[in-house]
Formats: structure tokens, sequence, C-alpha cells
């Protein structure tokens, strides 16, 4: 059987949220903020109010009462008469009770409420009470009336006007609050509206950026945050277009480069296969044998440049892992790598401890490379001196050092170049990768490369590296 599902029963599907736009979240924080403040102020000074106007109305049925007390005579037994001064009570209401809650005066006047506290003061139990009545609204006071035995004075007040002048505060409080709150709304839109450009032009580049590719810098004004996040856009800005413009060159060099062996390779090949066309002409045993020599070296070419620059490639990027690096343990590594090519040519080493933050592998290929190209420019039999030694500013150099031929004036500045070969070397194997990333690797490390004559009239290579000593 198949199940029936009722449409009508179905989840409806879940709505994306609405994302509330920061201008909106500024002004909202504002008012909130703004009500906040208002509203506590607003509650402190009505409960101030509050209460200095009810201790104004208990102060003065103190006083009033005092007043009576101190200038009443006492009110007979037979109660048939009240004592003058009471008559002149005219805005609140009075009487004299007894413990069981009787009048004890003579005359039928407008008597306060008396409840549980008045009798208390009546029967001596307590010496005072004061209270709020609040089925009539008003403030009662007793006091123990001295001319009679248990009996109590009793005044009431009503508290109209009290509350009225409460009621208008409160509306006051709230006009002002709800007006606060309103200019706070409306200056936080202001202020975000204005304080947001900066953020508004960040976007529209970076969507400029991503939809055109344009990496041009954007205008700056100010010094506030805001701009050093602008400033450090730019930043960004610029190192993306150099790292670009440093991949144009690099492909654009390294088509330059490969053009030659690739261009040889395809005539050799081309020329191979010729002569094993039906028909054609043989290849001399010696014109064949030349050939597969040139397509071996070819070949070996090849394979060294794309290595060379897939290493370039890889130093661009900077090493993500960096650690304590023992600079005399990478150096040792690549002598022996270096040792196991190197022929007829000797090294002469001499270490001293050196300590550094960085990248061992990137570290260990760069001093490799120094040593390979003093061995390739060594003659038979040549010694290459290689240093290790300690600057004394905080950085220390390597120095590799051979006997060969040495590095014209002309040749000095560009050495470390991409695919940069002088004469000299252009019949040597080689890509003119390989001190390029010696500088890179120094670059990266904070480091420098420096290229001189050496004492031997060959050449000398040296990165400065930053560290400690031990």
């Amino acid at each position: 059987m198949t199940a029936v599902v009722d449409e009508d029963t179905r989840p409806a599907p879940l709505q994306p949220r609405e994302r509330v736009s920061l201008r909106s979240r500024i002004t909202l924080l504002a008012a909130l903020c703004v009500g906040g403040a208002v509203a506590l102020v607003s509650l402190g000074a009505y409960f101030t109010v509050y209460r200095g106007l009810y201790q104004q109305v208990d102060d003065s049925l103190n006083e009033r009462a005092t007043a009576l007390l101190r200038n009443t005579q006492a009110i007979t037994s037979t109660r048939a008469e009240i004592p003058r001064v009471f008559l002149e009570l005219t805005d609140i209401q009075f009487d004299v009770v007894d413990g069981n809650g009787q009048s004890a005066l003579g005359m039928t006047v407008e008597h306060p409420r008396v409840g549980p506290e008045e009798l208390k003061v009546a029967q001596g139990l307590t010496p005072i009470s004061i209270r709020t009545e609040a089925s009539t609204d008003t403030r009662i006071l007793a006091r123990p009336y001295p001319f009679l035995d248990n009996t109590a004075l009793v005044l009431a007040q009503p508290l109209d006007t009290t509350k009225s002048t409460l009621a208008k505060l409160a509306v006051v409080l709230i006009v002002i609050g709800g007006s606060g709150i309103i200019v706070a709304a409306l200056a936080g839109t202001a202020v975000a509206r204005g304080g947001l450009l900066p953020v508004q032009r960040l976007t529209a580049a970076t969507e400029r950026v991503t939809r055109t590719g344009d990496l041009r810098p954007i205008p700056v004004s100010g010094d506030d945050e805001l701009s050093r996040l602008t400033d450090s856009f730019n930043t960004m800005l610029g190192a993306v277009a150099e790292s670009q413009e440093r991949q144009r060159r690099l492909v654009a060099d390294a088509g330059h480069e490969l053009r030659t062996p690739l261009t040889s390779l395809r005539t050799n090949l081309e020329l191979m296969l010729a002569s094993e066309a039906p028909g054609a002409p043989a290849l001399a045993p010696q014109d064949k044998a030349d050939i597969q020599v040139d397509l071996r070296a070819q070949l070996d070419e090849l394979t060294q440049l794309i290595g060379d620059l897939v290493e370039l490639a890889r130093e661009d990027a900077a090493p993500t892992v960096r650690e304590h690096v023992e600079l005399v343990e990478v150096v040792d590594a690549a002598l022996d790598r270096a040792r196991r090519r190197a022929g007829e040519v000797t090294f002469e080493v001499r270490l001293e401890p050196w300590h550094l933050i960085g990248h061992a592998a990137s570290l260990e290929r760069a001093v490799l490379n120094l040593l390979d190209n003093a061995v390739k420019f060594s003659p038979p039999g040549g010694v290459v001196r290689v240093e290790l030694r300690d600057a004394g500013d905080g950085y220390a150099f390597v120095q590799v050092a051979d006997a060969g031929p040495g590095i014209s004036d002309s040749d000095l500045p560009h050495v470390f170049d991409r695919f940069y070969r002088s004469e000299e070397a252009r019949t040597l194997p080689g890509s003119g990768l390989g001190l390029a990333i010696v500088k890179q690797a120094a670059e990266r490390h904070g480091g420098s490369v420096f290229a001189s004559r050496s004492a031997d009239g060959g050449a000398l290579m040296a990165m400065r590296l930053p560290g400690a000593p031990g």
C-alpha cells in the first residue's frame, strides 16, 4: 500500500533568515543604550521624587500632630466638646480614638479610617504608626494622646495632590525618554551612515576586484581605524598585484627558456623519425649516436628546468611550517648531498653554531644550490670553501667560495635574477634559477644575498640570515 501524505500536514520549508545590516544594528544598539540609560535615570528620578513627596506628607502630619498636642487642652471625660484647635484642621481628617476604636470626640466629624496599627498606638503597644490607606487614598498618622488614657490622636491627609504631581512627573519622564530614544536612533543612523562609508568603499573595491581583477589601491582619507583598515587592504592588494606580476614574469621567462630545448628536442626527434621512414636515407651510426646524446642532454636540461621551476613556485608561497633550525645541521646535510656529485672537487668547511626560526628544507635547498654552483665552476681538483660565521649584529653569513673564473663586473648585479646566465655559463648545464631560489629563501627568512670575488679569484656567494649563536 502507498501511504498518502496530507500536504497540509507537511512541515513548511525553512525560510532563509533575513540579514540585518550593520547600519540597522548600530541604530538599534544606540537606541537601546540610550533607552536603557533614560529608563534607569527616569526610574531613579521618579522614585526619588516619590519618596520625597511622601516624606513631605509625613513630616507635615508629624508637625501638625506636635502642634496639636502642644496647644490642646484635655478633652473632658463627658466627650461633649471638641478642642478649638482641632477645628483649625480644615484640610485633613482627625480623630481621637481609644483602644477599642471608639472616637473620644463629643461631636460628629469626618473620622479617618482606623485600622489595627492605630489601635496598637491607642493601646500603648506602638509609639507611632504611619501608613497609606488604599481605599480612601489617604496617609494616616497615629500618635499617643496624652490627655486621656489609652487613646491615640489620628490624622489623615488625602494624597490627591501628591499623586497628581507624580502622574505629571511620569508623563514628563516618558515624553523626555521617548524623545531621547528617537534622537538617539536618528543620531545612530547618521553616525552609522558616515562611519560606514569607508566600509562601503572597501566592499565596492572587493566587488570590483572580484569582477574585473583590477588591483588599483583605494583612496584613503583620515587616520582612524577604518582608514588603517583601508591601508591594510591596499597593502594586501599590492601584495596580490606583486604576486601576479611575479607569476607573469615566471611564466614568460619559463616559456622563453623552455622554447629552446623543446625546439631542439623536436628537431632531433623529427630527424630520427624521418630517417626511419621507408625510402629515406639512413643516418650514419655516428650521427645517430650524436643525436641520442643531444636528446639525453636536452631531456636532462628540461628535467632540471622543470624541477627548478617547481622549487621556485614552492618558494613563492611562504612555508606554512616554521620551526627551530640549527643552521650547522642544515649546511652539513647540504654538504653530504653536494659531495656525492662533486667529483674531484673537495670542500674546506668551517662552521660556527647558529640557530634561527625558519624552514629547514628551504634553507637546505638554498645552501645546496650555492654548493652546486661552486662545484660547476670549479676546476678539476679545485677547493670550495664553505664558512658559517657570526657577523656580530644578530646575523650570520653562509659563504661559499670557489676557485673558478669568477664573475665579471657587468654580471655581479644580475647573478641572482631569474633565468640570468652569464656568457661563460651559457655553455654549461643549468637553468639560471638556482641562485634565484637562494635569494628567495634568504628573503623569506628576513635575510639577503651577496655576490663578489673570492680570494682565489673565483666567485664568492653569501647568504645573510638572522638568528642567534649557539
